[in-house]
C-alpha cells in the first residue's frame, strides 16, 4: 500500500468531485503531443520509403542519427526546464509556446519537403529530413519534458500520481487515435493543420491548469540531503527503474516501427484497412487506462505494470501465427495489445514521480529526471528504427516482399523479438523493483530481530 499524501498536494485535486476539470486542464496537451508522435515515429519511415522510394538502410541511418541527436539533448533540456521552473511558471509556459510553433512548422516540413529538395536527389532529401527531424524532435522534447515535469511536481500518493499521468496519457491516446485515422481519410495536409489547432488548445488549457507548489511539501530525505548534487544516473532507485523502462520501451518501439510493414506485407491488408488496425489499438489502450488505474489502488504500480507486460507477451506470441488474410484475428491482436500498452503509458511515469519524491528532490530536479527518461524513450525508438530496418534489409526483407523467408524474417522482428525483450523487462521489474519493495515491507521474523 502506498503512503497517504497530504490533502494539500495539488495531485489530490485529481480525485473526487470536479477532478475531471483538473485532469482535462493538465492532460489536454498530451493529445496533440501524441498526435504528432504517430506521424514522427510510425508514419514517417513508411511515408519516405514508399512515397519517395528512400532505401531502408539509408533511411534507418538518417532516423537513427536524428533521434540520437535529439535523445542526447534531452538531459540538457531537462536541466534547462528545472531552471525555468525555478525562475517562474510563466517562463516555462513561454518556452513551451515558442517550441510548439517550431514543432508545428517542423512537422509540415518533414511531411511536405520542398519541391526543390525533392528535385535535388535522394541525398538532398535525406539530408533535409535529418536536419528538420533534429529541430522538430528538439522542439517536441522541450514541450514534452516541461509538461511531464509539471505533472511530477504535483506530488501525491500512488493512486493520485497514477491519475495525473492517466489523464495525460489517456488524452494522448485520443490524439494518436485521431492521428491514426486522419492521414488515411483526409490526407496529411489536414492532419498537420488539425495538429496545429490542437497544440494551441492544449497549451492554453495547460496554462490554466493546476499548478505545482512553489516549494516541496514533503521533507527532504537524509539521503537526498547528503547527496543533493548526484546525477539522476547515479541514483540506484532511478537506475533500476530506468533499466526496466529501457527494456520494455525497446520491446514496444520495434513493433511500432514495423507495424505498417507487417500489415501490408504479412497480412496483405488493403490500405483502406490500415486506419482500422491503428484505431482499434489506440482506442482499446485509451479505454484500458481507467481500469489499470483502478488496479493500482489494489495491487500497486509495479505489479499492475507487470500484468500488462505478461498480457503483451501472450498477444504477440499469438500474432506470430497469423498470415495472409488474417484481418479479424489481427484486429483482436490490436485490441488486446492496446489494452496491454495502457500500463506502459500510465504507470512508469507515475513510478518515476514516486522515485523523485522518495529521493527528496520533488520541486527541484524533475526536469533532470524526465530529461534522462525522455532520452531513454527516444533511444529505444532510435534503436528500433536504426537497427530493425537495416537488419530486415540485411536478411532479405524489402517493402512489398512476398517470399516466405522474407516474411518470416518480418514476423520474427515484429512479433517474437519484442516478446524476448518483454520477458527481460518483466524479470528486471520483479527483481529490481518488486522484490526489494517486498523485503522492505516485510517485518523481520522474531528469530532475526535484534534484542533491544
Amino acid at each position: 500500500m502506498s503512503a497517504a499524501a497530504p490533502v494539500s498536494e495539488p495531485a489530490a485535486r485529481f480525485i473526487g468531485a470536479g477532478a475531471w476539470r483538473h485532469g482535462l486542464g493538465y492532460g489536454l496537451l498530451g493529445l496533440p503531443l501524441a498526435f504528432v508522435a504517430l506521424p514522427l515515429y510510425v508514419i514517417l519511415p513508411n511515408h519516405y520509403a514508399r512515397e519517395f522510394a528512400a532505401p531502408l538502410a539509408a533511411l534507418g541511418a538518417v532516423l537513427l542519427g536524428a533521434r540520437l541527436i535529439d535523445a542526447v539533448l534531452d538531459p540538457i533540456i531537462g536541466r534547462w526546464c528545472d531552471r525555468l521552473f525555478a525562475r517562474s511558471i510563466g517562463a516555462v509556459l513561454s518556452a513551451a509556446a515558442v517550441s510548439a510553433v517550431v514543432l508545428a512548422l517542423g512537422l509540415w516540413g518533414l511531411l511536405f519537403p520542398p519541391a526543390a529538395v525533392q528535385a535535388a536527389g535522394m541525398a538532398a532529401l535525406l539530408s533535409w529530413a535529418g536536419a528538420v527531424m533534429a529541430v522538430t524532435y528538439t522542439a517536441y522534447s522541450v514541450v514534452s519534458v516541461a509538461h511531464q515535469a509539471w505533472g511530477a511536481r504535483l506530488g501525491g500518493n500512488e493512486a493520485q500520481r497514477s491519475r495525473v499521468v492517466a489523464w495525460r496519457e489517456a488524452l494522448a491516446l485520443v490524439g494518436v487515435l485521431v492521428a491514426a485515422v486522419l492521414p488515411g481519410t483526409l490526407g496529411l495536409g489536414v492532419t498537420v493543420s488539425t495538429f496545429a489547432v490542437l497544440l494551441a488548445l492544449g497549451w492554453w488549457a495547460w496554462s490554466r491548469s493546476v499548478r505545482p507548489l512553489d516549494q516541496p511539501s514533503m521533507a527532504t530525505s537524509p539521503t537526498a540531503a547528503a547527496l543533493p548534487s548526484l546525477s539522476p544516473l547515479r541514483q540506484p532507485l532511478f537506475q533500476k527503474l530506468l533499466a526496466v523502462f529501457v527494456l520494455n520501451g525497446t520491446a514496444s518501439a520495434i513493433p511500432a516501427t514495423l507495424v505498417l510493414f507487417f500489415v501490408q506485407d504479412r497480412l496483405q491488408a488493403s490500405s483502406a484497412q490500415e486506419p482500422a488496425f491503428l484505431a482499434i489499438y489506440f482506442l482499446f489502450a485509451a479505454l484500458s487506462i481507467p481500469l489499470w488505474v483502478r488496479a493500482v489502488s489494489r495491487f500497486g504500480l509495479a505489479r499492475t505494470w507487470l500484468a500488462g507486460m505478461a498480457l503483451a507477451i501472450a498477444v504477440f506470441v499469438w500474432a506470430a501465427t497469423l498470415g495472409t488474410g488474417d484481418i479479424v484475428p489481427f484486429l483482436i491482436v490490436c485490441a488486446l495489445s492496446g489494452i496491454a500498452v495502457g500500463t506502459d503509458l500510465a504507470l512508469p511515469g507515475a513510478m518515476l514521480a514516486g522515485v523523485i519524491g522518495r529521493l527528496g528532490e520533488r520541486g527541484q530536479r524533475e526536469g533532470a529526471y524526465f530529461g534522462w527518461w525522455s532520452f531513454a524513450a527516444k533511444l529505444n525508438l532510435a534503436l528500433a528504427a536504426g537497427l530493425a530496418l537495416p537488419l530486415l534489409a540485411w536478411f532479405g526483407y524489402t517493402p512489398g516482399a512476398r517470399d516466405a523467408e522474407a516474411l518470416w524474417t518480418l514476423t520474427v522482428a515484429y512479433c517474437l523479438l519484442p516478446c524476448v525483450l518483454k520477458l527481460l523487462a518483466g524479470g528486471a521489474l520483479y527483481t529490481l523493483v518488486i522484490r526489494p519493495e517486498q523485503r522492505a515491507a516485510s517485518p523481520l521474523p522474531a528469530s532475526l530481530k535484534v534484542p533491544s
